[in-house]
């Protein structure tokens, strides 16, 4: 089974004048790409690195970052992306975890990761303005290493949000397999220029940005830090055809001020994943862009997609489509036996995108993945057509008074209110109750009744209970000025407080 890195020389033969990566002005072809990731391979060689070794690659979008990347699996060794954002600390215990040896760091981040690697005895590399320039003088390796079926090619930290970040080892198979997929759902062709929003540090955009470009032969138009204006500059200026993002994203360009006033016509579709896409931003987004928007499923533990909806199948608002080909989904019961149709239960899956299993850490390992069955700890029901519906994250569920309440079918009807920009419900603890549901809305500007938010929230309370059951409405309802947010865009429900 090839290296991931081999669509490198293949890209670079068909079309070494092609170009892959553009950040503004900046522009790499296939051939470059094919030239610069060899060099790295040979700075890895000069530096002691082995074949099997980790090396940890911390770096928003930039041009650099694509070469280091395939140069580290062309190599042989593994790469660990790591998100820039992270502190001294965290940087050492993901470098220590990982046991890298060696950091490559943009220059922007470096006063957290020296640190960080000093404390794991890691080396650092820094992507600076001397970057190229170390690289100049080195023969190229044009070979790229051999690599089994089963190898690990990325080790891929999840956010904790249960505790420490484990490492998900993906193997060559299972991005390859992915990005090949993801080529194949979008129609991603030479000539496509594919919008680089997501970080190449997260799985979505590694997989369906980077690598289904490098393999389809089209083009990656670069944004190191997503502004919505911005968003739209690059669309019109590059000839965006596909934008792939997560829901915050398609707010954002739906909201951004002097929208109308950029060419966006040559957009043909996009892609949304990463969280629950409200049904009310697809259809806004459909009607206003001209362009189909299609919502998916997956993670980092399935390399990352498994269920989309797809340009020639049923395409279903509100859903993740269908299994995408090569995946296997169940909904199961806690017992781990098949729910009724319709009912809902977790959402397990099988097949060639799913992990080797976690770094060094076998038993949540067995835990995640007991009988092959990867369990993804989401919610989802399944209707007669085979159409997936994501209910919730399990551990998001609130139970009030013995009812079940999924914060997604909430947050559905806040998105319908015309003062509601962004929305997340979750559950506080209550002594009467257990649980009670509270809302967290961020608005549109200009919203009307913005300058008497007291009012404006007991009218946003009263529009929701007006459209679901009594015992589901927010009890609580308060406005901020944003909603937190993580690398990828996606709301943190952990991170809001709701007194």
């Amino acid at each position: 089974m090839t290296n991931l890195a081999s669509m490198v020389p293949a890209s670079a033969a068909r079309n070494p004048s092609g170009v892959v990566i553009k950040l503004d002005d900046l522009e790499m072809t296939f051939g470059a790409l094919e030239v610069l990731s060899s060099k790295v391979a040979a700075l890895l060689a000069q530096r002691g690195v082995k074949p099997g070794d980790r090396v940890a690659l911390i770096s928003p979008n930039l041009p650099q970052m694509p070469p280091i990347y395939y140069g580290i699996l062309r190599y042989g060794a593994i790469v660990v992306p790591l998100n820039p954002l992270l502190k001294a600390r965290e940087v050492a215990y993901h470098l220590k975890d990982s046991g890298a040896v060696l950091a490559f760091a943009w220059e922007g981040v470096l006063g957290e990761v020296e640190p960080g690697a000093a404390e794991a005895g890691a080396a650092i590399i820094a992507i600076d303005g001397n970057f190229m320039t170390l690289l100049a003088p080195l023969e190229a390796v044009s070979e790229v290493a051999a690599a089994e079926k089963d190898d690990t090619a990325v080790i891929l930290y999840t956010s904790g949000t249960t505790g420490k970040p484990k490492g998900a080892e993906l193997t060559h198979e299972n991005l390859r397999s992915n990005a090949e997929v993801s080529t194949a759902l979008f129609s991603s062709r030479e000539g496509d220029v594919i919008f680089g929003g997501l970080p190449f540090f997260h799985i979505f955009g590694q997989t369906c940005a980077l690598n289904s470009a490098v393999m389809a032969g089209a083009t990656v138009t670069l944004l190191p830090r997503f502004d919505p204006v911005k968003a739209l500059e690059i669309i019109a200026r590059d000839k965006v055809t596909i934008f792939e993002g997560v829901p915050s994203m398609y707010i954002a360009l739906l909201r951004a001020p002097g929208r109308d006033n950029y060419d966006l016509s040559s957009l043909r579709l996009a892609a949304s994943g990463g969280s629950a896409l409200p049904v009310e931003i697809l259809h806004e987004f459909e009607t206003t862009f001209k362009a189909t928007l299609l919502e998916g499923y997956g993670l980092s533990e399935t390399s990352p997609v498994v269920a989309f909806n797809q340009m020639d199948g049923i395409r279903k608002p509100g859903s993740v489509g269908t299994a995408v080909a090569g995946a296997q989904l169940r909904i199961v019961n806690d017992a781990g036996a098949d729910v009724e149709p319709g009912a809902v239960g977790e959402i397990v899956v099988a097949g060639p995108y799913v992990m080797k299993g976690y770094w060094n850490n076998p038993e949540a390992t067995a835990a995640a993945i007991p009988d092959g069955w990867f369990r993804t700890g989401d919610l989802a029901r399944q209707d007669e057509d085979g159409v997936f519906f994501i209910v919730d994250r399990k551990k998001d569920m609130i139970l009030r008074g013995g009812y079940n309440i999924y914060p997604r079918e909430i947050e559905e009807v806040l998105y319908e209110h015309p003062a509601v920009a962004e929305a997340a419900v979750v559950g506080r603890p209550d002594d009467v109750h257990g649980e009670e549901v509270c809302a967290a809305v961020a608005l549109k500007e200009g919203a009307q009744g913005a300058d008497n938010p007291e009012a404006l929230a007991a009218e946003i309370q009263e529009f929701v209970k007006a459209r679901i059951a009594a015992y589901k409405y927010p009890r609580r309802v308060v406005i901020m000025e944003a909603l937190p947010k993580g690398p990828t865009g996606k709301i943190l429900k952990r991170e809001i407080s709701i007194p």
